[in-house]
């Protein structure tokens, strides 16, 4: 099987992937049609869940293969995943200054910058998670662009793991925007709509990712590096305090070290 995906255009292999990732999304904002309300312990414990597998992949996946990457490289090993990682998140931290959103669980008065009049809360929640996938679609993209362009370090089995990781933690995003919109009166076909959409950012952020590191190999390992950069800024502004937001500290905190040990041993185990 990794044979016939190795033969496929990483353009193709890194939109299947992120049609999947986008799937879950999907799958996670459709429970609105089910049910109203979600159980705060649940939902806490997957965005725990999410944190731990966006940790473990921004290592595992995308820092790992970086520094191996640049072990033959003009400078030293260290240098391209240092430069790589804090671009990353120096460019989720301007966005995020840039473009007013809405944390999962926030109030509209608290949002900071942000006037209730002129901004709709399904629009804000739907630009915090669309922040929050854009570098999950990079990572994939450079992933599987690294496999196509021959690097030792990079297998695809490991770029499948990344987006198999990706696509799990997808599912309570989904669940973060879907859910309070559902909460505030709107209807569940539009909750569901708000909720999915907000996974349509991968498989087009997965394209540049791919197209980045095809055309400038020597890049790869900061790419590899910008994206770890940007979902750890993404895990530590946003989704570790999404998760205790409402005191279920410990639960979520357990959660992110099963999410964690799970990426790491789809990865390893796989890669």
């Amino acid at each position: 099987m990794f044979d016939y995906l190795a033969n496929l255009d990483p353009i193709i292999l890194a939109l299947l992937a992120t049609l999947f990732t986008w799937g879950m999304t999907a799958l996670g904002a459709a429970l609105v049609f089910t049910q109203k309300n979600m159980n705060q312990k649940f939902l806490d414990s997957m965005l725990g869940f999410a944190g731990g597998v966006m940790i473990a992949a921004s290592f595992w996946s995308l820092l790992s293969p970086a520094l191996e990457m640049a072990e033959d490289g003009p400078v030293p090993i260290w240098v391209p995943a240092a430069i790589g990682f804090m671009l990353g998140g120096l460019f989720l931290w301007s966005v995020d200054k840039i473009l007013p959103h809405l944390h999962p669980g926030q109030k509209m008065e608290s949002a900071e910058g942000i006037n209730p009049k002129k901004k709709k809360r399904s629009t804000l929640l739907v630009l915090a998670i669309t922040l929050h996938n854009i570098p999950e679609g990079l990572a994939i993209g450079v992933a599987f662009g690294a496999v196509a362009a021959g690097f030792e370090t990079a297998s695809m089995a490991s770029a499948m793991a990344l987006a198999i990781g990706i696509g799990i933690q997808n599912f309570p995003e989904g669940v973060a925007v879907a859910m309070p919109l559902r909460r505030d009166g709107m209807s569940r076909k539009k909750s569901f709509m708000y909720g999915q959409f907000s996974g349509l950012v991968e498989p087009i952020s997965a394209v540049i990712g791919v197209l980045a590191v095809t055309f400038i190999e020597p890049m790869l390992p900061y790419a590899l590096s910008f994206a770890a950069g940007a979902m750890i800024f993404v895990v530590v502004e946003e989704v570790i305090p999404s998760s205790q937001e409402e005191g279920n500290k410990d639960l979520a905190s357990l959660t992110l070290m099963v999410g964690f040990t799970v990426m790491m041993i789809l990865d390893v185990a796989l890669g």
